[in-house]
C-alpha cells in the first residue's frame, strides 16, 4: 500500500546530564509541500539557528494547518531505569502513536528518522538517515519541534531549581553546572546514571 502520511522524527536531549529526552514529530500528508523561508538556501541543522529563529519556526508550525506535529518527553527517572537507549525507543512509540491519525494504518505512512533512530518494527516503511536534520524538511522541522520544547521545559526548571543554572546550559555537563552539584547536590531533574562520578 502506498504511504499516504509522512512523519519526521527527531530528539533533543540525549546527551545531558540532567532535563528530559525529548522526542518532536511532525506529519504531513505526501503531496504537501514543506514551504518556509528556512528552507530557501537548504536544510540546515536547528542547532545552528538563532533561538529566535527557531522559536519562529516552531511558531509556525504549530499554526500551520497542513502539519500535525507532537512532542513526547521522557523524564530522568526513566532514563536512569530504562538506560537512554530504551528511553528513545519508548519516546519515538508514544510520539508516532500521538501523531498519526487513528483511521490511519502503519503501513500507510513512511517514517523518517535522525541519525541513529528508529521507529517500532511494526512501522515497516521507515529510513534512518544520517544527518537527516539537514536533508529532509519533516526531520528538520521535528528537530525544532523537539530543541524548542526542551529548551522550555529546561527553562520551567530553571525556576524550580534556580541554584543549577539550567537555563543556560540546558542540563549539559558543563563547569559551571558540576560545580553547582557539587555544592548543591542532585535534584529530581539529574540523571543520576549519567553521574556516577561525581564527587
Amino acid at each position: 500500500m502506498r504511504a499516504q502520511y509522512v512523519v519526521g522524527i527527531d530528539e533533543a536531549g540525549r546527551g545531558p546530564v540532567a532535563g528530559p529526552l525529548v522526542v518532536g514529530a511532525v506529519l504531513a500528508r505526501v503531496e504537501t509541500p514543506i514551504e518556509h523561508e528556512y528552507f530557501a538556501k537548504g536544510i540546515r541543522d536547528s542547532k545552528k539557528l538563532t533561538v529566535g529563529k527557531r522559536e519562529n519556526l516552531f511558531s509556525w508550525i504549530r499554526k500551520n494547518d497542513e502539519l500535525r506535529h507532537v512532542v513526547s518527553m521522557v523524564g530522568p527517572r526513566v532514563v536512569d531505569r530504562e538506560g537512554i537507549a530504551a528511553a528513545t525507543a519508548t519516546a519515538i512509540s508514544r510520539a508516532l502513536r500521538r501523531v498519526i491519525p487513528g483511521e490511519c494504518g502503519k503501513e500507510e505512512v513512511l517514517v523518517l528518522l535522525d541519525g541513529g533512530l528508529r521507529a517500532p518494527a511494526a512501522f515497516i516503511n521507515q529510513a534512518t538517515i544520517i544527518r537527516g536534520d539537514e536533508k529532509e524538511p519533516l526531520i528538520a522541522l521535528a528537530s525544532v519541534v523537539a530543541k524548542v520544547s526542551r529548551d522550555h521545559k529546561m527553562r520551567t526548571l530553571s525556576f524550580q531549581h534556580p541554584e543549577y543554572g539550567f537555563d543556560g546550559h540546558k542540563g549539559y555537563g558543563t563547569r559551571e553546572h558540576y560545580k553547582a552539584i557539587r555544592r548543591f547536590g542532585l535534584c529530581d531533574s539529574h540523571r543520576k546514571s549519567f553521574l556516577t562520578r561525581i564527587s
